[in-house]
């Protein structure tokens, strides 16, 4: 029977697997060469297995040490993140935060079930609408926080990710292909009309509104229906359907930056341990963007 791993031997371990050198392993954790070599040997004697080979360079992991890496990995990854949480003291009080539609399937469950976790006691209260709804509640002091498009440039704010509008069709019904081109739009929207109805004006394509909704998720049903084609974040199109590129004749409606904005009169400790959150949560979609732009 295994005796029971020790967190400290797997992280030497870790240390001597990424460096190939016990000198180097060593000096990562402050210990002399021998005691870094008698760490793995007791280690490699509690599970009854050769983790590494020696050679004339330094040490590489046998099949045995390669199948062990991803479980310490595991171990002491866990281990860090329960001491970092504990180390973090509970907030409460209440954070209203406004978000856009189009994330609210993402970005918002991700940041939400984190922040639930690490603080339970704060309640939270969420608001999904226009971005020009949002920025005048958070002048209004009925939000701290409030994640909006800005597409002039203008909004004051940290960055969170550059999510360009473009127009997508579904490739089963390729509607774009049709004249007149039958679009969805947002109701009520001047944004509709000075940034997605004009592409297709400046560009001599003709068109008609076929659909017409308040939501990014009605947009998307318009189009993976074969109703109309629709201006949508490039975040957010549907598996099933495709951006419409120059290569099609079609430009792109804008190159909109997503902002987190904060309320200009206060703050609180939940609002920012919120931020931190929205943050953490929309950094993947962020390095996936940086990547297609590549």
């Amino acid at each position: 029977m295994y005796a029971p791993l020790e967190s400290d031997l797997l992280r030497t371990f870790l240390i001597v697997a990424e460096t190939g050198n016990f000198t180097r392993a060593a000096d990562g954790v402050g210990r002399t060469q021998s005691a870094v070599s008698m760490q793995i040997k007791r280690l490699e004697d509690s599970l009854g297995e050769v983790l590494f080979e020696r050679g004339p360079r330094g040490v590489f992991l046998t099949k045995r040490g390669e199948q062990l890496v991803p479980y310490a990995q595991r171990i002491v990854g866990l281990l860090e993140e329960a001491a970092a949480a504990m180390r973090v003291r509970p907030l409460d009080g209440p954070v209203r935060i406004g978000i856009p539609e189009e994330y609210s399937q993402t970005v918002l469950p991700r940041a939400l079930a984190a922040f639930t976790e690490r603080h339970p006691a704060v309640e939270v209260t969420v608001k999904c609408d226009y971005s020009v709804h949002q920025a005048s509640a958070l002048e209004n002091d009925e939000l701290d926080l409030a994640v909006v498009f800005d597409w002039h440039e203008r909004a004051a704010g940290e960055i969170l990710l550059i999510d360009p509008t473009v127009w997508v069709t579904s490739p089963a019904y390729a509607l774009h292909e049709r004249t007149p081109l039958p679009i969805a739009v947002y109701g009520n929207s001047d944004w509709c009309n000075e940034f997605a109805i004009r592409s297709l004006e400046q560009h001599g394509l003709a068109y008609r509104i076929a659909f017409i909704c308040d939501t990014s998720s009605g947009l998307k049903i318009a189009v993976s229906s074969g109703l109309a084609i629709a201006p949508l974040s490039r975040s957010n199109i549907p598996a099933d359907c495709r951006e419409l590129t120059a290569a099609d004749g079609f430009p792109p409606v804008d190159s909109s930056r997503v902002v987190l904005r904060r309320n200009p009169y206060h703050s609180s400790p939940a609002a920012e341990g919120m931020a931190e959150m929205i943050r953490e949560a929309f950094r993947p979609m962020s390095l996936f963007s940086a990547n297609s732009q590549a």
